[in-house]
């Protein structure tokens, strides 16, 4: 399993940005894994944000973030990000960064992520 550390969130202004990253321990087990940020604001459920695969070259961005947030990742660095422009209030949550080891250079909603970071909560006021 890898280690998974999120930082970068915070308290910002509607229309704001924030970027999060996601640095993971593991060269060999990043570079071979897909990545996801997902989010979870209070009282519901957690919400598949954003993906991306091994090479990068496959991403997923939900309906509620496209055109906002994009992920990204640096494989030199072992770290994914994820940046968040033109915040909304709605987009309030804790947010998780996580790790599915696969051969497969894809991702989607049905990927089953099995490595998990702590979370990092991300505030934007309105």
């Amino acid at each position: 399993q890898v280690q998974l550390v999120e930082s970068g969130g915070g308290l910002v202004q509607a229309g704001g940005s924030l970027r999060l990253s996601c640095a993971a321990s593991g060269r060999a087990f990043f570079s071979s894994s897909a990545m996801g940020w997902f989010r979870q604001p209070p009282g519901k459920e957690r919400e598949f944000v954003a993906g991306i695969s091994r090479s990068g070259r496959s991403l997923y961005h939900a309906d509620s973030v496209k055109g906002r947030f994009t992920i990204s990742r640096d494989n030199a660095k072992n770290t994914v990000y994820l940046q968040m422009n033109s915040l909304k209030p709605e987009d309030t949550a804790v947010y998780y960064c996580a790790a599915r080891f696969t051969l497969s250079d894809s991702v989607d909603p049905l990927t089953s992520f099995d490595s998990w970071g702590q979370g990092t909560q991300v505030t934007v006021s309105s």
